[in-house]
């Protein structure tokens, strides 16, 4: 019996550490469009949520109400032991009222100084407003200015950020957020040398504005690839706007062309979990 006993604490003993190794690995989910769940440094940490659902929104377009899909899981499991939330900048699509209701108000939260007011006025308490680099629980986290855009578009459209993480034993990754391709991104990408570059790839475009993407389409995913160096590129954003033009098919088929290989661009399925 005493046999018994010791093997059953010993497999016990075996599985929580194996838990433990487990939740310091680094992976990503894509929920859906450019909502992410991040496991980093034994985190959980909760990107650009955009939780409505499917037409929930009106539309940009003028072809369908946003978002188009579903999500493929519950919102409460989305939401559940978050231990922070990123905002790259809330616009609907990257931060929405089912988002703000669903998170515990004193949920930690790092934001771009332009939101400072938002979360304010939506009731978090513990949203730190990050102007250039902190370390949070061992991560550190540096912003980095995008540019939404370009021209008369770009004045609409307002601020946004990228972030960048880096922890001990952790994948360097680098999230860039609603941007167009700019030499900052490039200088970014020299200076952090990153492992992973989540890249917002939907070539979204408000016709009233000519056409002009306001953030990565796949010609510039490709031009941002050739300067990558080491990282491997998570491409999100896609299939789930009725303003996002360019699509997984268009851009995977861009890649075949460039001859750019799956163990380069890695495009998720929502739902998709890809260990960093």
């Amino acid at each position: 019996m005493k046999k018994v006993v010791l093997m059953m604490v010993f497999t016990l003993s075996s599985i929580l550490s194996f838990g433990q190794i487990k939740s310091n690995e680094a992976k990503l989910q894509l929920v859906r469009n450019a909502t992410l769940v991040i496991d980093y440094a034994g985190k959980k940490i909760l990107i650009d949520p955009m939780l409505s659902p499917k037409g929930a929104i009106d539309s940009w377009a003028g072809i369908a109400k946003n978002p188009t899909v579903e999500l493929k899981m519950p919102v409460e499991e989305i939401v559940k032991d978050v231990d922070l939330v990123i905002v790259t900048h809330t616009h609907e699509d990257h931060f929405d009222k089912p988002a703000s209701l669903a998170l515990n108000k004193l949920t930690e939260l790092i934001i771009q100084p332009a939101d400072k007011g938002f979360f304010k006025k939506e009731g978090f308490i513990n949203a730190t407003v990050l102007e250039d680099e902190k370390v949070w629980n061992d991560i550190k986290i540096t912003r980095v200015d995008g540019q939404h855009g370009t021209g008369e578009v770009l004045k609409q459209m307002g601020e946004t950020s990228g972030f960048v993480l880096q922890a001990k034993n952790q994948p360097t990754v680098y999230l860039v957020g609603d941007t167009v391709l700019t030499e900052n991104i490039l200088n970014v990408i020299k200076k952090f040398n990153p492992d992973y570059i989540i890249v917002n790839s939907g070539g979204a475009m408000l016709r009233s504005f000519g056409n002009i993407p306001i953030i990565l389409d796949e010609d510039q995913t490709m031009a941002l690839i050739g300067a990558s160096g080491k990282a491997k590129i998570i491409a999100v954003h896609m299939d789930a706007l009725d303003h996002c033009f360019t699509t997984r098919t268009i851009l995977k088929n861009k890649a075949e062309v460039l001859q750019i290989t799956d163990d380069k661009l890695i495009i998720p399925e929502d739902g998709e979990i890809i260990k960093l």
